[in-house]
């Protein structure tokens, strides 16, 4: 149960400071908030990393968790019982920024974008592109195989994170990650909760198309 716990604690940290600060700097207003906003899911994902990565891996989103049982690095339990945790941590995150900003603030909840032009499939497209960089980092930066490098894999995945979140947020506010939008989308209600499949949808595809690129270039020797 450790490892489950410490998922959901991972992405409860995930979304409460990378939305809770979406929130406070008002992302979107101006580039400035981008750029905040970005540097926060980075940092928190870094901190995760270094925290519980001993533990659970820090997956803490589905997407990373379905790439990791498709390339074989978890079982079925693990990868259905991870989800869940990672939800959970999600919801529970929703629900505490609710407490604190008021749902009328929007919780940092995903949405379809300007970039989009009102198109959910470009939205999609966008979700499921970043979504496969962004777990690609992670297949690769962990691999047994990485041993010299392994040691720096929270700060290579992190900063990924961040150079992902300044392109999609024009777009869909970034999420790459089904448990960061669910939790926000839940007690945001309207638009974030209509539109909540396509941020899991989105990332799913991705961490298909990952996973399914990684197997075509891992070295397994």
């Amino acid at each position: 149960m450790k490892k489950y716990i410490a998922e959901c604690i991972g992405t409860f940290v995930l979304t409460f400071l990378g939305c809770g600060a979406a929130v406070s700097l008002s992302c979107g207003t101006d580039a400035a908030s981008v750029v905040g906003t970005a540097i926060a899911f980075g940092l928190a994902v870094v901190a995760m990393a270094y925290t519980i990565g001993g533990i659970s891996g820090c997956h803490i989103n589905p997407a990373i968790t379905l790439g990791c049982f498709i390339t074989g690095r978890i079982s079925f339990k693990d990868c259905a019982a991870y989800m869940v945790a990672q939800v959970a941590g999600g919801i529970i995150a929703g629900a505490t920024l609710a407490g604190i900003y008021g749902a009328e603030s929007g919780l940092g909840a995903n949405g379809i974008g300007a970039g989009c032009n009102g198109s959910v499939t470009t939205a999609i497209i966008v979700e499921a592109i970043l979504t496969a960089l962004f777990v690609l980092v992670v297949l690769g930066s962990t691999h047994k195989n990485n041993a010299d490098t392994g040691k720096f894999a929270g700060l290579a995945i992190g900063l990924s994170l961040i150079l992902i979140h300044l392109v999609g947020i024009h777009f869909t506010g970034t999420s790459v990650n089904p448990a960061r939008s669910i939790g926000p989308a839940i007690f945001a209600g309207g638009e974030a909760l209509t539109n909540v499949w396509i941020f899991i949808v989105g990332p799913f595809i991705g961490s298909l198309i990952a996973a399914c690129l990684w197997k075509m270039v891992e070295n397994k020797e």
